[in-house]
């Protein structure tokens, strides 16, 4: 297929910085429209380390869908009450995934890039990639202070599991008490999805708290939950950790720039911290404007879209100056809402109408009325801002497998 991308003395069309799920799918994309496309990454072979999940419904048409390790029909939400959720969810497979996003028709270079410029990236081993446009597909940026989306995972045998998670459910949060958290303690919830293995992972997270929560806190509240539900840990299980900035900004529109793209592009919806789907998604939408010769953020963020995620960013600041009691109260609230509502918040990149008109209701819905001065930040603004957690255990104390993880 032609593209109109002027190439010049350029080596390729497309050099893709980074080999994440965004990276790849952008590159794969670009290489099946006929694009000519170099990726670099230290460790091109590596697969992921995180579990991916998202609504089956945000995939792109194209991905196969033996992608999809595991589908929950009706997730569980836990707040004051249980709801089933009437979306269908998904645990990605992950090496399934990275064979769909084939490179075969792609340069694949190992080796780390030491400097990403609009048209060119300068390499570990002393060479350079030139090309007629770059994207940095890397991730977040790093920021200690920023707003975070942090997470502990523990992987239990399916069977072990059971008494919280039966055939073919999932916990898309869980804010029942029995993490051993207190009420003056910053919030967190349980995220727990089988994975297709025989394994099911129980995720202790937090969400928009500034600097994040630690691995060992969030590590002490996994086990504990799990022993309020008879679960025991023998201390060898699987664990994955995550730890990432919930808001990187939309890059700036105009010719001439390196694109960031995926999380380090500002697909990571602050208000979930998931950008995978978004990533798939959106790839086809990159490589129509490189081909047609048009500016691929511009594509990428209409003004529609960032309107939507600076509410988001601001939703987010208002999650994470709540405590677990308003938190409950929160969600109890959102997930009322209709479908469109949620999925403004949860999916939508256009939808702003709506997305205002739901964080109103959140809003609005929430009770006692005085905790509404905390989500507008009229009340407790900075509240968690320079909270100190504990230090991590040194020794195994209440459950097996409550050390810390390194």
């Amino acid at each position: 297929m032609a593209s109109s991308i002027s190439r010049g003395t350029r080596e390729v069309d497309l050099c893709v910085v980074g080999l994440g799920p965004a990276g790849r799918a952008l590159a794969h994309r670009a290489s099946q429209a006929g694009l000519t496309v170099a990726v670099v990454d230290p460790r091109p072979d590596r697969l992921w380390p995180p579990t991916f999940g998202c609504w089956v419904d945000e995939l792109p048409s194209w991905l196969p869908a033996t992608t999809i390790a595991v589908r929950i029909a009706r997730p569980i939400v836990w707040t004051n009450r249980r709801r089933n959720i009437d979306r269908e969810y998904c645990v990605l497979s992950k090496p399934r995934l990275r064979a769909a996003l084939s490179l075969d028709d792609a340069r694949v270079v190992a080796a780390r890039a030491t400097r990403v410029e609009p048209h060119r990236v300068k390499l570990s081993n002393g060479t350079a990639l030139t090309a007629a446009t770059v994207f940095d597909t890397r991730g977040s940026t790093s920021g200690h202070r920023r707003r975070m989306a942090s997470a502990h995972g523990i992987f239990v045998d399916a069977d072990i599991a059971a008494p919280m998670i039966g055939d073919g459910e999932g916990l898309l949060m869980d804010w029942r008490r029995g993490n051993g958290a207190s009420s003056q303690e910053p919030p967190s919830f349980l995220y727990a999805m089988p994975l297709g293995d025989g394994t099911v992972v129980f995720e202790e997270t937090s969400l928009g708290l500034c600097g994040g929560m630690p691995q060992h806190e969030l590590r002490r509240r996994t086990v504990n939950r799990l022993a309020a539900h008879g679960i025991r840990l023998n201390g060898d299980e699987r664990c994955e950790a995550a730890h990432y900035p919930l808001v990187e900004p939309p890059p700036k529109p105009g010719a001439g720039r390196v694109v960031g793209y995926g999380a380090r592009g500002g697909m990571m919806n602050p208000a979930t911290g998931y950008s995978v789907a978004d990533s798939l998604a959106l790839a086809d939408t990159a490589v129509t404007a490189l081909q047609q010769g048009e500016d691929p953020i511009a594509a990428l963020w209409p003004w529609q879209a960032r309107l939507v995620y600076w509410m988001r960013v601001r939703g987010l600041w208002g999650l994470g100056r709540l405590t677990t009691e308003q938190s409950i109260a929160a969600f109890d609230s959102f997930f009322t809402a209709t479908p469109r509502g949620q999925r403004a918040v949860l999916s939508t990149r256009d939808d702003y109408a709506t997305l205002a008109a739901l964080l109103v209701r959140t809003v609005a819905h929430t009770w006692p009325f005085h905790w509404r001065f905390d989500f507008v930040g009229w009340t407790h603004r900075n509240r968690w801002t320079d909270y100190t957690f504990n230090l991590p255990a040194r020794t195994q104390q209440s459950h097996p497998g409550a050390s810390a993880t390194p």
